[in-house]
């Protein structure tokens, strides 16, 4: 069994790794804006020469989070590689194979239906009614006070119809402006509990990570950093890569809101997940 080790700043630990892995929001982003400290530590990281990258399981489209990171004044040249969900999703989409390649031209968008950049381009049609759909499909929750509740009735229809369900992302909540929100995962699982087909992108799978790592050269040793044991972490458990968690992020409520994070819960968080982080740190930052 591996010892977590509490860290205050990133700056201990930045000469025992060469490329740095982010997960975006509740790492970077708070959900409404980039966090200043977690700016300050990758400008920090950049003049060390460190690779840095970014996977999100987030339904943003990679342009989207450029444009994110470029108008708080984060050069883009300092990342090696961003990934999102949302792109590998729509890449899937218009080149089908697999699983994609029988789902259909039809598709019904709950959430938030004025989110489109997913589909945007695509050879797809959004339809007004479950009926008219070959699948369900969905990006992100309709506002940070959205619950579960308001998708059964959708959700039932769409199983009954024998609907597949295309999201993006596995996260089943987010870290949004100091609280957590729902995701798309959630909606997955409830929907893969009542019989449902799922069909989703995005960690854990490590496939993520080997997209992330394509064409970039020498990685050195990797370190993952995310806020989701589920997620972050679990990929790096399963690529057996070093990992830190992000204290003040999904997990917030279990982990407290403190300057130094709590290892002892969390120990006991990740031992349910049956995942071991290098590290625990309360946010990002240098």
């Amino acid at each position: 069994m591996k010892m977590i080790k509490p860290i205050v700043n990133l700056s201990k630990i930045s000469d025992n790794f060469d490329t740095f892995v982010f997960g975006y929001n509740g790492v970077i982003h708070n959900g409404l804006n980039i966090n200043p400290s977690a700016a300050e530590c990758l400008e920090h990281l950049a003049s060390l020469n460190k690779k840095i990258i970014i996977i999100s399981n987030s339904g943003l489209r990679v342009a989207e989070i450029a444009q994110q990171l470029s108008s708080s004044h984060i050069p883009l040249k300092i990342f090696s590689n961003i990934i999102s969900a949302g792109e590998v999703l729509h890449y899937k989409l218009k080149f089908p194979s697999g699983d994609y390649q029988a789902i259909g031209q039809c598709y019904y968008q709950i959430g938030d239906k004025e989110y489109s950049g997913i589909m945007s381009s695509l050879p797809l049609e959004r339809v007004n009614s479950i009926e008219k759909a070959h699948f369900l499909f969905m990006a992100k929750a309709k506002s940070e006070n959205d619950l579960l509740d308001n998708y059964r009735v959708d959700i039932e229809q769409a199983v009954s119809y024998g609907l597949p369900f295309v999201c993006a992302g596995n996260d089943t909540s987010c870290f949004y402006n100091g609280k957590l929100t729902l995701a798309p995962g959630a909606i997955a699982e409830a929907y893969a509990v009542l019989g449902g087909r799922v069909i989703t992108v995005g960690k854990p799978d490590v496939k993520m990570l080997q997209y992330a790592l394509e064409g970039i050269g020498e990685t050195g040793k990797i370190a993952i950093i995310g806020d989701n044991v589920s997620t972050d972490i679990k990929m790096a458990s399963i690529a057996q890569i070093s990992s830190i968690l992000i204290s003040k992020g999904r997990h917030i409520n279990y982990l407290g809101e403190g300057y130094i994070p709590d290892v002892t819960k969390t120990r006991e968080l990740s031992n349910s997940f049956d995942v071991e982080p290098e590290g625990v740190i309360s946010e990002l930052r240098w």
